[in-house]
């Protein structure tokens, strides 16, 4: 797909990290992007850098999503590109023992609903209304009418000790991408998922320097973090090359992560 002047995108979780590289890319490219996030101030912020708009939208709220989309398309238009980056997590082990006292504890029920809910309910929920959207418009050169990239992880495949929950719903972005590659070939619109290794965004870069530097020395090469630019990058290959469609493919300078 050529990205121009007249294509319409939404990024969510677009204030900071891997959505706002993305975005800033996005924008860069020509395109006329909605940045969907919680932190109003960054979201405003970082609109205002790009020439984009910003709306607020809680991705685990059907309303709220439904009036960002809303909002979004009175701005721009319906969207040809959506990139789902809207995630989080809460940690715990299946079944461990509490510190002070040894006593057995099982994972929060509703720490791992919350997970789930957030990165794969959520994303699923974009995708289904940015879909929807996409089959109004008419198909472009190809028979083209729109594009979805997806962020999962490498903890979908190498999950480690205390992310059962993040790795169930990353897993499950994964699983679910070329079912709905399938789902939505007959109307042109296709769908990836990337799956980051170690990067470089503001919470990563917020533990200690030691942290990072062990964290680094464990990427086979280059040895380091990955920067959110090229995570960015890849997604607009995924954009602007039409036959990548119904893929998961892994950013990580071929890390795979031990158990802790």
């Amino acid at each position: 797909m050529k990205i121009d002047s007249k294509t319409a995108a939404i990024v969510t979780g677009g204030a900071s990290g891997l959505g706002h590289a993305t975005a800033g890319a996005l924008a860069a490219a020509g395109a006329r992007v909605t940045i969907f996030d919680l932190d109003s101030a960054k979201g405003e912020a970082v609109a205002a850098e790009l020439g984009g708009a910003f709306a607020r939208v809680d991705v685990t709220d059907e309303a709220a999503t439904l009036a960002g989309f809303e909002h979004a398309r009175a701005k721009h238009g319906q969207e040809r590109i959506l990139v789902n980056c809207a995630g989080g997590a809460r940690g715990g082990k299946t079944v461990g023992r509490k510190r002070d006292s040894g006593d057995i504890q099982r994972h929060s029920m509703d720490d791992f609903a919350f997970t789930v809910g957030l990165n794969l309910i959520g994303t699923f929920r974009c995708i289904t209304i940015a879909a929807a959207g996409m089959m109004t418009l008419d198909p472009l050169e190809g028979g083209e009418r729109g594009v979805i990239a997806n962020t999962a992880s490498v903890a979908a495949q190498d999950g480690q000790i205390g992310q059962v929950a993040y790795s169930a719903s990353k897993a499950g972005i994964v699983g679910m991408t070329l079912t709905i590659a399938r789902d939505l070939s007959s109307e042109g619109i296709r769908i990836n998922t990337i799956l980051p290794g170690i990067m470089a965004t503001p919470p990563m870069l917020g533990v200690p320097e030691k942290v990072l530097e062990g964290l680094a020395a464990s990427v086979p090469f280059p040895k380091r973090l990955g920067h959110p630019e090229e995570f960015a990058s890849l997604v607009l290959e995924t954009v602007r090359n039409g036959y990548f469609n119904g893929q998961a493919i892994r950013l990580d300078g071929a890390i795979r992560m031990a158990p802790r």
